[in-house]
């Protein structure tokens, strides 16, 4: 049973796509024959918590939307049963989809792009390697926060060793002066 969508809708549908790819740093292409509906909600699940969209194509609307964009080089990838993965980060589409893709034979990663660099399946397995955004502004915070902790540490260590001093100074008994003299008994002789 086909969906009948009038003229309105697919011009709605080609502007969102049109917008999708104006906005995206990375689009990741794949087929899906053969996925079932919890395997397809399973991976919108996954894609959501990345901050990555998956969505279903209409390839000849695909097509129309692609062209003055940045990615209007990768319009041969839509034929068939196409869907696309896309995020503002870079690396983050590449990562989820392939990742999931290794674990569902029924989704296959068929190509992408860094806007106007097209990625074969390999460009896309190693921008998947790499660490996201995410992952490297957490890097970025662990070495600037670490610095401030040692000059912390720094700081704080003279304070610590001077009460130790001052603490064990306490305990000492007053210590003669040149002039006096303890005598074997343990009295001071002033000379």
């Amino acid at each position: 049973m086909e969906i009948k969508v009038d003229r309105s809708q697919k011009e709605k549908a080609v502007e969102d796509f049109k917008n999708i790819f104006n906005e995206a740093e990375a689009v990741i292409v794949t087929h899906y024959e053969g996925i079932n509906a919890d395997s397809i909600n399973e991976f919108r699940s996954k894609t959501r918590s990345s901050e990555v969209t998956f969505k279903v194509t209409k390839n000849r609307l695909i097509k129309i939307a692609l062209e003055g964009t940045p990615y209007k080089n990768i319009s041969e990838l839509f034929s068939g049963p196409t869907a696309i993965t896309f995020s503002k980060d870079v690396v983050a589409a590449a990562k989820v989809t392939t990742n999931f893709a290794k674990e569902n034979d029924n989704l296959v990663v068929i190509g992408g792009a860094l806007k106007d660099k097209v990625l074969d399946l390999d460009g896309i397995k190693n921008l998947a390697s790499l660490p996201s955004l995410s992952e490297i502004q957490a890097k970025i915070i662990g070495l600037i926060s670490a610095p401030a902790r040692q000059i912390a540490s720094v700081l704080a260590t003279p304070a610590k060793q001077l009460i130790t001093v001052t603490k064990a100074y306490d305990g000492v008994k007053e210590v003669p002066s040149k002039e006096e003299v303890v005598t074997s008994d343990g009295e001071v002789d002033n000379k």
